[in-house]
C-alpha cells in the first residue's frame, strides 16, 4: 500500500503554533504518511521561532514576506506559489488551517489543482465580513472548497451544517491549539525573568493587534489599560506590543514610560505560554488565547464587538468586552476585585477540547485513501 502524501501548509505564527502538534503526529506514523511541510512566511521572524521551538524544519519555504506587504500581494504570491509547489509534489491532501490569507490562497490554489484539501479549525464565525477583516471571509472561503473538515466544537459543527456544507467529512475534533499549549507548559517552560516583572505583584496579560482595532479602539484600549494600574496598585500589566507601526507608535506614545507598565517585543510561544501560565487575567484581541487560556484556568476579556467562538463566552470562559474604555476597566476592575467573579470564569470548563485533536485529525487521515 502506498503511503499518503499530506502537505501541511501554514504562513504565520499561530497557524504554525496550531499545525506544529498536527506535523508531529503524523511523523509518528512514516508508514502510513509521507508528511511534507510548506511554509510561505507570510510572517518571517515569529514563524521561524515556532519552527525552531516544535523542531521542524519545512520541505518548502516560499519565503514571500516583503516590506509594506498587503493582502493582494499575499494573496497572488500564495495563490501563484503554491501551484508551482503542488505540481512538483502532487500530495494526496493538503491541509490548511483557520482564517489566515496563506489558508485561503494556498487552501484555493489546491482546489485549483483538483487537490483534496483539509481545513483545520473548519466552522468559525462571526457572521460579519468586515469584522475580523480578512480573516471572516477567508475561513467562508476554505470551508466553501475543502474537502474534509476538522471542526473543534459542536458550535462549529453547527456553522457548517447551516452554511450548506457536505458534512460527509466533517469531524469534531477539538483544537489542536491546546495540543501545542499543554505540550509546551509541560515540557518547556520558558525563563521570563528578563522582561521585569515584579513578583509580588499580579500580573494582567494584555495583547491587541488586530486591524479592526487600529485607530481609536486601540487609544481606548490604552486609555483602559493606564486606568486600570492608576486604580489597581497591586497589579502590573505586560503588553508584548505587536511591530505594526498601527499599533506600536500608538502604544508606546500612550503607555510608554508608566509604573508598573512593561511594555515589550512580541514574545515566542514558549515564554508567551509562561506569561499567560503566571498571569491572573488576560485582555486580549487575539483569536487563539480565547482557546488556550481557559485551559490554565485563566479568565479572558476580548477586545473585540464579535468573537468567532461564541462558545468560549457561552461556557463562561471568556467575556466580550468590546473596546470602549469605561467597559473595559469595569469588567476587569470585577475581575481584580470579586472574588466570587475571578473563580466563576477561572474554573469554567474549556469548550476546546483536551489535547487530543492532532491524534484524532491523523486518525481520520488514515482513511482518505
Amino acid at each position: 500500500m502506498s503511503k499518503i502524501k499530506v502537505m501541511t501548509v501554514f504562513g504565520t505564527r499561530p497557524e504554525a503554533i496550531k499545525m506544529a502538534p498536527l506535523v508531529k503526529e503524523l511523523e509518528k506514523f512514516p508508514e502510513t504518511f509521507e508528511s511534507i511541510v510548506c511554509v510561505t512566511a507570510q510572517h518571517r521572524e515569529m514563524l521561524d521561532a515556532v519552527l525552531n521551538l516544535f523542531e521542524i524544519k519545512p520541505d518548502y519555504d516560499l519565503n514571500i514576506m516583503k516590506k509594506n506587504q498587503n493582502l493582494w500581494s499575499i494573496t497572488s504570491d500564495v495563490l501563484i506559489k503554491m501551484k508551482e509547489v503542488y505540481e512538483e509534489v502532487k500530495p494526496d491532501i493538503v491541509l490548511v488551517h483557520g482564517d489566515t490569507t496563506t489558508s485561503m490562497a494556498a487552501g484555493l490554489s489546491a482546489f485549483y489543482a483538483k487537490i483534496p484539501v483539509g481545513h483545520v479549525e473548519a466552522g468559525l464565525r462571526t457572521n460579519d465580513k468586515y469584522n475580523p477583516f480578512p480573516e471572516e471571509i477567508n475561513r467562508v472561503v476554505v470551508d466553501a472548497l475543502c474537502e474534509y473538515h476538522f471542526a473543534p466544537t459542536d458550535t462549529s459543527m453547527e456553522n457548517l451544517k447551516k452554511a450548506q456544507i457536505p458534512m460527509t467529512h466533517a469531524y469534531k475534533t477539538g483544537n489542536t491549539v491546546i495540543d501545542a499549549l499543554l505540550y509546551i507548559v509541560n515540557n518547556k517552560e520558558a525563563d521570563i525573568s528578563k522582561l521585569g516583572l515584579n513578583p509580588d505583584l499580579r500580573t494582567v496579560l494584555v495583547t491587541a493587534h488586530r486591524r479592526e482595532n487600529f485607530g481609536e479602539p486601540i487609544r481606548n484600549i490604552c486609555a483602559a489599560i493606564a486606568e486600570l494600574v492608576e486604580k489597581n496598585k497591586d497589579i502590573q500589566v505586560i503588553y508584548p506590543v505587536h511591530p505594526n507601526p498601527n499599533i506600536t507608535n500608538v502604544v508606546h506614545e500612550l503607555l510608554g514610560g508608566k509604573e508598573r507598565i512593561i511594555l515589550t517585543e512580541p514574545q515566542d510561544y514558549a515564554p508567551f505560554s509562561t506569561l499567560m501560565k503566571k498571569s491572573v487575567m488576560i485582555m486580549t484581541d487575539s483569536g487563539g488565547v480565547q482557546e488556550e487560556a481557559p485551559s490554565l484556568g485563566k479568565p479572558v476579556l476580548v477586545l473585540r464587538r464579535t468573537t468567532e467562538r461564541p462558545e468560549a463566552v457561552e461556557y463562561g470562559t471568556v467575556k466580550l468586552v468590546g473596546t470602549e474604555t469605561a467597559d473595559i476597566v469595569r469588567e476587569a476592575d470585577k475581575l481584580l476585585n470579586d472574588e466570587n467573579a475571578y473563580k466563576k470564569m477561572s474554573e469554567a470548563i474549556n469548550p476546546y477540547g483536551d489535547g487530543t485533536a492532532s491524534h484524532q485529525i491523523v486518525e481520520i487521515l488514515k482513511s482518505v485513501k
